[in-house]
C-alpha cells in the first residue's frame, strides 16, 4: 500500500500539523509492467474552499510500473481532484 498525506503545517509549526487529505493506494494485480490500482482519497472540511467533508474509492489502471513514482502520485492526485469536483 502506497499512502499520500498533505499536511498543513502553520509557520512551520509541527505541534500546529493538521492533515487536510489522504490518499491511499493498493496494488490489485501481481508485479509486472503495468499495475492497476485501487485509490481511497479523502478530503476534511475546507472553511476557504467551501467544499465539505468527502471519501471516495476507485480504480487506477495500467500504471506503468517502471514510472517514477511521481507518475503515480500525479495520477492519483488528478482522480482526487475529479472525484473532489463532483461534491
Amino acid at each position: 500500500m502506497l499512502r499520500i498525506r498533505f499536511e498543513l503545517i502553520p509557520d512551520g509549526d509541527e505541534s500546529r500539523t493538521r492533515q487536510l487529505a489522504s490518499a491511499e493506494l493498493g496494488n490489485i494485480t501481481a508485479a509486472g509492467d503495468v499495475s492497476d490500482y485501487k485509490i481511497m482519497a479523502c478530503e476534511g472540511d475546507n472553511s476557504v474552499a467551501s467544499t465539505p467533508t468527502w471519501e471516495s474509492h476507485g480504480p487506477i489502471a495500467r500504471h506503468g510500473s517502471r514510472a517514477s513514482a511521481w507518475v503515480l502520485v500525479s495520477k492519483a492526485a488528478a482522480w482526487a481532484a475529479a472525484e473532489a469536483e463532483k461534491r
